[in-house]
């Protein structure tokens, strides 16, 4: 794709309570682009997944439902609303079982496939924020701007404790820490397409910042893109 697409791409990747989807939710929000939440579809193809086979010891099975599946998303005030074949399931795949259903199910090559393949399609048609593991890596290398959130493992483990409260969760924060930890080793050793920062990704720490100073640290990398490509094409 060539660099200069008709239409924008914004990629934020990082690992799990990284502040990805909040800062991508503002960010579309702010730019009146729309939001992509890649992880909310491997998700929902988790919880169908689990709903056919607990174990999930069946790969081609869940190829199988990935490829059956139709997934939509919907811009909302709230943010992003989830269906999938037609039933919203934006609730239903927060749960912590769903959580750890998608970290196996994204690990799946062929799954990677069939969501990525759609996901290109969303980026195709309008301006985009889309946020993951691999939107600058793989699914769009050349997105107009890539930034890669990070924070330490504990300001992310306490993040998601919180968040987790906030659900009735009841799990320890060391309980969270171990969690976020075999998440990470997951997503950053999986053979395809594995969590990691692009080159020509920005890396932004989340840790001890607030959502607004990210938000405002992203926006001014916008303006400064927005700005070189504009000089770029009076220069051609």
């Amino acid at each position: 794709m060539d660099k200069r697409q008709h239409h924008w791409i914004i990629a934020i990747d990082g690992p799990s309570g990284a502040g990805k989807s909040t800062v991508a939710k503002r960010l579309a929000r702010q730019l009146n682009f729309l939001y992509v939440d890649t992880g909310a579809m491997y998700r929902a193809i988790g919880l169908k997944a689990l709903r056919d086979n607990p174990a999930l010891d069946d790969p081609s099975q869940i190829v199988f439902i990935a490829r059956g599946s139709v997934i939509e998303l919907m811009d909302s005030p709230a943010g992003c609303r989830v269906f999938l074949d037609g039933a919203e399931v934006t609730q239903a795949i927060r749960a912590e079982p769903v959580s750890q259903a998608a970290s196996i199910v994204s690990g799946i090559s062929d799954v990677r496939r069939v969501l990525v393949q759609s996901q290109q399609h969303m980026g195709a048609n309008r301006d985009v924020v889309l946020e993951g593991r691999d939107i600058g890596t793989k699914v769009f290398p050349n997105a107009n701007l890539k930034i890669f959130l990070d924070a330490s493992e504990r300001t992310r483990a306490q993040r998601r404790y919180e968040e987790n409260l906030r659900k009735g969760v009841t799990l320890t924060l060391e309980e969270t820490l171990a969690e976020i930890n075999e998440r990470d080793q997951r997503d950053t050793q999986r053979a395809d397409s594995p969590l990691v920062q692009a080159e020509d990704a920005v890396y932004l720490d989340t840790s001890g910042k607030t959502i607004e100073a990210v938000l405002q640290e992203i926006l001014r990398l916008v303006g400064k893109v927005q700005k070189d490509e504009l000089r770029r094409t009076k220069d051609e």
